[in-house]
């Protein structure tokens, strides 16, 4: 693994953390972008060489709504940027990290993402992102 990649935070309201996390860091988001199947949205603020990802859902059964409406707002996940996400996958499955898919996805912020079980990494759900090969 290269580095903390982002933290991403569940919030109910984006327009409310967005400003909340402005006045916190000192800058305004750089992008804000939907992720239709994952139902949620996304807020981006870089800081030093990593980022924070605020999270809203978008629909009422994604997974941001079943964390918001069992956890409230908070930490969801922290992303590890990895050289080559395949590699780094059959590294954690092997090391007993059980994976929540079976191959990356694409996420939001030009990356391919793959999300590993919280009750195999002490509580915390472990996300590894790679940026998307160029086609």
């Amino acid at each position: 693994m290269k580095k903390i990649e982002h933290i991403g935070i569940a919030v109910r309201d984006l327009a409310k953390a967005n400003d909340l996390f402005a006045r916190l860091l000192g800058r305004e988001h750089y992008k804000i972008e939907e992720v239709a199947s994952e139902g949620v949205r996304t807020s981006f603020f870089e800081l030093g060489e990593s980022k924070i990802e605020l999270l809203a859902a978008s629909s009422d059964d994604s997974p941001i709504a079943k964390f918001l409406a069992k956890r409230g707002e908070g930490i969801h996940h922290i992303a590890f940027a990895v050289e080559d996400i395949w590699a780094e996958m059959k590294r954690l499955e092997a090391e007993g990290f059980r994976p929540l898919q079976e191959e990356p996805r694409e996420g939001a912020d030009g990356k391919l993402v793959a999300f590993f079980h919280p009750k195999t990494a002490g509580g915390v759900l472990v996300e590894i992102c790679q940026d998307k090969p160029l086609e």
